[in-house]
């Protein structure tokens, strides 16, 4: 058989998103994709896996739609953000229609939409990395194509700053008939600076929540669009039967209840104050060049020799993630911040290599 002819053109062609765990990498300290350094203990209850679970636990639905201040017809749960981002994607944007996203960006939002046969424009940043509403307003206008959707994560991965409130309220009046997505997996970071309470007043924002960063889950898969009641209508046709798995179910349960929810607050004062510790320490490097800022638990780096540290970083053990590739961020690597020794153990490393 000729599996080259049977698969899909577009497929053939396609290339993977490289996540952390297809990269891979042997060593004994990970800090290359955002994860929390340690589990925390749940439990749940096995009786009920003979069952298929609910397509959308209420109780689920209503924990976060508490966390985050709505109703639960405001709330969809998928397996992860990711799913969430694919779902928009393939019910809103038909073939030869597209999505707009702001390079350097989270990868997934070009993938899932070449996955599905929908068009890609990038919209310009500034020399600092910024982004200005007007240039998304006038490449989305401008495009070749109907852009059905605006993907922006913010805080933003792997730049980690935050899109500001007056550029995002400029987007959602101007381009009403698009959808505004802001993908907001490191908000408990900045919890300040959520835009969900926006949607009771646009009717075309989607926000992206996760239980993978700051809820230290991301073994779990579990994601939450939050938007009006009649786009999460549109999900509910097309997302799977049964997407999240009862297990799953109940360890989201009790991350999202009140003693989860001071637990993760617990855990994201000490990852920002590591955050800053670390970046006081990077600063006195000769080998950094640009420390970026950052509202998440991750710094972005730049080096004189990104390529050289990576590696030389890599035979130590200590797996990072490097973003030589991207255009602006010529030797820059991402580090998670891990625990005080994982990153005790990056400070003593990098100190030792040649300046």
């Amino acid at each position: 058989m000729d599996f080259e002819k049977l698969a899909c053109a577009h497929v053939r062609t396609l290339k993977p998103y490289q996540s952390a765990r297809r990269i891979g990498g042997h060593g004994h300290t990970f800090l290359n994709a955002n994860e929390y350094h340690k589990s925390q203990l749940y439990f749940f209850n096995s009786t009920t896996l003979n069952r298929y679970p609910d397509c959308q636990p209420f109780e689920i639905l209503a924990a976060e739609a508490d966390y985050v201040g709505l109703r639960p017809e405001n709330v969809l749960i998928s397996r992860g953000s990711d799913e969430a981002i694919g779902l928009l994607i393939r019910t809103f944007c038909e073939e030869g229609e597209g999505i707009a996203i702001a390079p350097p960006t989270y990868g997934v939002y070009a993938i899932f939409a070449e996955t599905n046969r929908a068009q890609v424009v990038s919209v310009p940043r500034e020399k600092d990395f910024s982004l200005k509403a007007q240039a998304v307003i006038d490449t989305v206008k401008n495009a070749p194509f109907k852009v059905k959707a605006v993907f922006i994560d913010s805080p933003g991965n792997p730049l980690g700053g935050i899109f500001p409130e007056d550029e995002l309220k400029t987007l959602l009046t101007e381009l009403p008939d698009t959808l505004i997505v802001i993908d907001e997996a490191y908000i408990e970071f900045a919890p300040q600076h959520t835009r969900v309470g926006l949607i009771k007043d646009y009717p075309n924002l989607v926000v992206l929540h996760t239980l993978s960063k700051a809820f230290a889950l991301a073994g779990i898969r579990c994601g939450f669009t939050i938007a009006r009641p009649e786009i999460i209508s549109y999900l509910l046709k097309v997302i799977d039967p049964y997407p999240v798995p009862d297990p799953v179910a109940q360890i989201a349960r009790q991350a999202l209840a009140r003693g989860g929810i001071e637990l993760m607050r617990e855990r994201v004062a000490e990852i920002v104050k590591r955050r800053e510790e670390l970046r006081a320490h990077l600063k006195d490097l000769p080998q950094v060049t640009e420390i970026f800022p950052s509202e998440a638990n991750f710094l972005l780096v730049r080096f004189k020799d990104g390529p050289a540290v990576f590696q030389a970083m890599g035979q130590k053990g200590i797996i990072l993630r490097s973003f030589a590739d991207k255009p602006g961020l010529e030797n820059c690597i991402r580090i998670t911040i891990g625990s005080a020794e994982e990153l005790d153990e990056v400070m003593r490393t990098l100190t030792a290599l040649p300046a």
